[in-house]
């Protein structure tokens, strides 16, 4: 195992290869401090549409707000048309704190797709590249791309869409090993993905299926990329963050949390979307997240609708309260 794998993202270092992917409703400011501090090396914004940024909109500039314990982070655009991508990635570049400028290339749902953005690119490596460097001869901060292996397995343009973006000025590449077709259904490709790894000279953040420490490992040395990017393996679950960073390093495992640990670590991502959001905002976006911490746990189930059904930030800190001192009596009952 290696015990220094830093890296770089042009002239910005990042201490370690571990990365969080950009997630829609996810990946706000408050579970990137999160993820920060379970020692991630580099988290990525929940995407930023350029035609809701040229509107200034309310929504969409809150959606940007950096907190200096995220650095490096990234803010990821997306959009289908030169004049308002550039000017999006120009915003981003001198009014935000953001390090990073991402550009979404591989977004595969309907309304992202119809707007001729997100993978839609991945059938054109020529519209790749001068989309490319529209936006890196138009700003000063590291650009990177987020694509897909490609359109379906008809299109496959992986490597040479990979390789127009590093031509047109990409300090790095992240790429999940699916289809637009796929979606988030079947197995990632990694034999794709390590041809992409053997072509490009800039990083590769290898994405897709890397729901373990062990797995990660093999992203990085079979598969050959630079960096890892892990998704929905860290919802509900930032520990595993820090059991990669550390299994990376050292070879060893970390133990798994306690449901206290789990159950606290959801009420302190509760307070985190509270303080963003307002009370009412913050607290109904948790019901999204509030599934994943309680997933696999036992006897859950009531406190999930519970959860579901609540309505403010303290009737959730109480719900979250009473099970987590029930699991501790029916702990106390097994070893009586």
């Amino acid at each position: 195992m290696k015990t220094n794998r830093a890296w770089k993202i042009g002239d910005l270092k990042i201490d370690n290869p571990v990365v969080v992917a950009p997630m829609a409703g996810v990946t706000n400011s408050a579970f990137r401090l999160i993820c920060k501090n379970f020692g991630a090396g580099l988290v990525v914004c929940e995407m930023i549409s350029d035609r809701a940024l040229m509107y200034n909109n309310k929504k969409t500039l809150q959606m940007m707000n950096v907190e200096a314990a995220e650095h490096p982070m990234s803010i990821q655009i997306f959009g289908g048309s030169k004049e308002t991508l550039v000017e999006a990635a120009k915003f981003i570049d001198q009014k935000t704190a953001a390090d990073i400028i991402d550009i979404n290339m591989g977004c595969p749902v309907n309304k992202v797709v119809k707007t001729d953005a997100g993978a839609r690119w991945l059938l054109d490596p020529q519209k790749v590249y001068e989309m490319v460097s529209y936006v890196t001869d138009a700003v000063s901060k590291p650009v990177t791309v987020k694509m897909r292996t490609g359109w379906d397995d008809d299109h496959l343009y992986a490597v040479q869409n990979a390789l127009a973006a590093e031509k047109a000025g990409a300090s790095a590449i992240a790429m999940h090993g699916r289809t637009r077709e796929q979606m988030y259904s079947g197995h990632a490709n990694w034999e794709i993905l390590k041809e992409v790894a053997d072509a490009l000279t800039i990083p590769l953040m290898g994405n897709g299926d890397v729901t373990s420490p062990q797995m990660a490992a093999q992203m990085l040395d079979e598969v050959g990329a630079t960096a890892v990017m892990m998704g929905r393996a860290v919802e509900g679950n930032p520990w595993i963050l820090r059991q990669t960073e550390h299994y990376l390093s050292t070879g060893e495992l970390l133990p798994v949390p306690t449901v206290a640990e789990r159950m606290q670590m959801a009420k302190d991502h509760l307070h985190g979307l509270v303080q963003l959001k307002g009370d009412r905002v913050g607290a109904h976006q948790f019901r999204g997240h509030a599934a994943y911490y309680l997933k696999g746990v036992s006897h859950s189930a009531r406190t999930k609708v519970a959860l579901f059904n609540a309505d403010s930030e303290a009737q959730m800190d109480q719900i979250i309260d009473d099970f987590v001192a029930k699991t501790e009596q029916r702990q106390k009952k097994k070893t009586c």
